[in-house]
């Protein structure tokens, strides 16, 4: 298994219940194939410049370990949800 480290940041006009239900969706998604090491909520934040004409954004760091396959899937259905606008996905494995 690979570490990697997932940065997703969460559209602010969201509840508290649904901004939780992402964070759960996503670490469903990691957990069927593998495993969620640490989650750092960040909160909100001021982004560096506009997305969506929105100046905020909810930020939340995963720290994970997963099979190669996985950040493929992973990155495939962040980029589909409408709830999440930005994320990036890293090795965490030195080379």
């Amino acid at each position: 298994m690979n570490k990697y480290e997932l940065m997703f940041i969460i559209d602010p006009v969201l509840d508290d219940e649904k901004k939780e239900a992402v964070i759960e969706t996503v670490k469903g998604i990691i957990a069927a194939a593998g495993e969620v090491a640490a989650t750092d909520v960040w909160g909100l934040k001021k982004l560096a410049y506009p997305i969506e004409k929105k100046t905020e954004g909810y930020y939340v760091v995963m720290q994970f370990a997963a099979s190669p396959e996985l950040p493929k899937e992973l990155d495939r259905r962040l980029r589909i949800s409408d709830n999440v606008m930005r994320h990036i996905i890293v090795s965490k494995d030195e080379k």
